[in-house]
């Protein structure tokens, strides 16, 4: 079976093509195509932003395709920054000015009160309209002091009080078993190993 993956990011396509070892899957980015449309993500969740971007690649392609959309919440900034997670600090911000932003408007709040969760929607997106959504969530906590150099986005400041670790110092085979990504995955491939028998 051959998924389009609707990302041009190569190392999030490798991360997901090993979590799908076995199963048979070819995973092609986004890079293999020519002349894509423009996709405004412009939903008020992200399933709305995954579905869009699944729906128009797929229209696009005439090919499955799997989309996600991610981001970060913080219960006391009431769920910020939500879907606007990469670009939090304006259009084209870096992981650091995105990064600076939140923890300059967490400046005074206590540890206890620093709770936040990850979430990932992805959609799973067929020819003929039909579609599979998976969601999951990870929750933890947002430290001051940047930890560990894996991952991206806010992953060093995204601290797991079970491990007392962050996101950034986990290695690649733990995050991808209990991150928000790797759990919404292992929904998908446990919905794609019932279609392949």
């Amino acid at each position: 079976m051959r998924i389009v993956f609707a990302t041009k990011n190569e190392g999030k396509v490798k991360e997901i093509t090993e979590m799908l070892t076995f199963m048979n899957i070819e995973l092609i980015s986004l890079n293999h195509f020519e002349s894509l449309p423009e996709i405004v993500e412009d939903g008020k969740t992200y399933l709305e932003n995954a579905l869009k971007k699944a729906k128009i690649i797929s229209e696009f392609t005439g090919e499955i395709v799997l989309a996600d959309d991610s981001g970060l919440q913080v219960d006391i900034l009431g769920g910020e920054p939500g879907i606007y997670s990469a670009r939090y600090a304006g259009e084209g911000a870096t992981d650091e000015e995105n990064n600076a932003k939140l923890l300059a408007k967490l400046k005074d709040v206590p540890r206890e009160l620093r709770t936040a969760s990850f979430f990932c929607a992805l959609v799973l997106y067929h020819q003929d309209g039909d579609y599979n959504s998976f969601e999951a969530e990870w929750q933890g906590r947002i430290i001051d002091e940047r930890r560990g150099t894996n991952g991206f986005g806010y992953d060093p400041i995204f601290l797991s009080p079970q491990l007392n670790k962050t996101a950034a110092e986990l290695p690649p085979e733990i995050k991808n078993t209990i991150s928000h990504r790797g759990q919404a995955f292992a929904k998908l491939k446990s919905h794609l190993g019932k279609k392949i028998k």
